[in-house]
């Protein structure tokens, strides 16, 4: 459960996610129905335990066998190289996810877009502390309940821009806001009209709308073209070498409609291998200009 939830965690301190010493996940969303907490542990090797608060609880507990894809079918996912056979042997519970929360998925992957992850994530905690509420119920100190989509469509250029968000960045969360419930009809969709209709959010690319596939829409297949670590990432893991980008997409074919299982099953297990060349990218500050 831990590792399967772990990909709604944008970052380090992010107020909508925390782990507790006992191993709980709690985190605060935002139904049909209102807002909710809930609360998570691995009860056994194969249950879950989920309490929820909140008008949206009742929602959110209904709606969680999906959440975790209990109805996927995996009879068609055949790997052939040992890694990823290893993987999915050692670790045969990860699930995909389906949050069916589009909005909420692709305003931090819009904030993640071309710059370092330690300023996106600060973005996300800066602007949901402003302008998300506080979680109900008994939830740990600090937990918070994202925007909802007017908010976010108000929220000031100024006020994007004191986060360290660029106008190209802010353009897109607006845009993407104001067309909310169009987006949201994603979640019923087949993946390829799902992704056409995220893409025609200006600013919202393959990179964008697969991130939001693999946290909001349960894809397995949702391959994040243009990451800028990835398609080395998967080509020195699997090849021994560099891969680019349409390298890694020849590469992975013989696994549709499982490519983005494979990639999530090689970072559980430790598999997933880059060399250190260098130092890290400097983290540009966009408040500052």
């Amino acid at each position: 459960m831990g590792m399967t939830i772990a990909l709604l965690r944008r970052g380090p301190g992010d107020p909508c996610h925390q782990r507790t010493h006992d191993g709980a996940v709690w985190r605060g969303s935002r139904m049909n129905t209102g807002i909710v907490t809930y609360r998570l542990t691995q009860a056994a090797r194969n249950e879950v335990q989920a309490v929820a608060w909140g008008p949206g609880s009742a929602e959110f507990l209904d709606g969680l066998p999906s959440m975790f894809c209990l109805d996927e079918d995996l009879e068609n996912f055949a790997p052939t190289h040992p890694k990823i056979i290893d993987a999915h042997r050692r670790f045969p519970g990860l699930r995909m996810l389906r949050t069916g929360r589009v909005l909420e998925a692709l305003v931090p992957a819009i904030l993640e877009q071309k710059v370092h992850g330690v300023a996106a994530f600060a973005s996300w905690r800066k602007l949901v502390k402003r302008y998300g509420e506080r979680a109900p119920g008994p939830a740990p100190a600090g937990l918070y309940i994202p925007p909802t989509a007017e908010v976010w469509r108000r929220v000031p250029s100024w006020e994007f821009h004191k986060a360290n968000v660029d106008p190209k960045r802010s353009r897109a969360i607006v845009t993407a806001a104001a067309i909310a419930d169009r987006l949201e009809e994603t979640v019923g969709m087949s993946p390829a009209d799902a992704e056409r209709r995220l893409r025609t959010v200006p600013g919202v690319g393959v990179w964008t709308a697969a991130e939001v596939a693999q946290r909001a829409l349960g894809d397995a297949d949702a391959l994040s073209v243009g990451d800028f670590h990835l398609a080395a990432i998967v080509g020195w893991t699997l090849a021994g070498r560099p891969f680019d980008d349409d390298e890694m997409v020849s590469y992975l074919e013989p696994l549709r409609p499982h490519r983005y299982r494979a990639i999530r099953l090689l970072e559980v297990s430790g598999h997933a291998f880059k060399p250190k060349f260098g130092p890290r990218t400097a983290v540009t500050d966009h408040s500052k200009h």
